[in-house]
């Protein structure tokens, strides 16, 4: 029998995807520099980028990296800000949003990675570091297997992996039906959080089809010989 992966869940407060890790039985946990949503002892509050180094990982996934100055969406406030902010402030955000996703995107003692972010412009992928285009673009909506659920909604979302399987839609919808909850998120102080929570179905395709694939890249024990 193979042993249950070590998997760090970095950027995530709500625990979805390190709960579908856990729920295939493996050793999963999450970390942020805020604590978790519902309690846990699976969380870790702190910098991923040390916490990636606390132990030998076999998957990092950094599922919400603080993107608002990297994302194309939000490109506009490098020209002009938004108000009570400057322009040195939106710049100095941009440089420690692509060192994070730098630095984990770099990391070199964890052989599977991925890491979430939406779509990026031109200034966020200058100062990536190994830059390169995201293996996978989805919508949420084509996890979704019931139209009320969670997953069926837009959100256009990109993965940078490296070593892992770009996920293959188990959903059964069209996008048909499929809702703007993300883009009409209500204006408020947990706008940025309702914006980011992950999607169940996405997460149990993540620890269902990467877990399948890294369990199998394991060294396998040696046989013993008979005489």
């Amino acid at each position: 029998m193979t042993r249950p992966l070590r998997v760090l869940i970095g950027c995530e407060q709500s625990g979805v995807v390190r709960d579908a890790f856990n729920d295939l039985g493996h050793d999963a946990w999450s970390c942020d520099l805020l604590a978790a949503e519902t309690p846990s002892n699976r969380h870790i509050v702190g910098d991923v980028r040390d916490v990636m180094y606390w132990d030998q990982w076999d998957i990092l996934a950094v599922m919400h990296p603080p993107c608002t100055r990297l994302c194309n969406s939000g490109v506009r406030w490098l020209s002009v800000p938004p108000p009570g902010r400057t322009l040195p402030e939106m710049w100095a955000e941009l440089d420690e949003g692509a060192e994070l996703f730098s630095d984990v995107w770099n990391v070199e003692h964890i052989p599977h990675v991925a890491v979430e972010n939406p779509v990026m412009h031109k200034h966020a992928k200058e100062r990536i570091h190994n830059y390169q285009p995201p293996a996978q673009t989805f919508q949420p909506w084509q996890f979704a297997t019931d139209p009320a659920s969670a997953d069926n909604v837009k959100k256009r979302t990109c993965l940078w992996l490296r070593d892992l399987p770009a996920l293959t839609p188990t959903g059964t919808l069209d996008g048909t039906t499929a809702r703007a909850d993300v883009h009409n998120a209500s204006p408020g102080p947990d706008r940025w959080k309702e914006r980011s929570r992950f999607f169940p179905g996405v997460a149990a395709a993540m620890a269902d089809q990467w877990a399948r694939y890294a369990t199998a890249a394991l060294p396998q024990p040696k046989q013993l010989e008979l005489f």
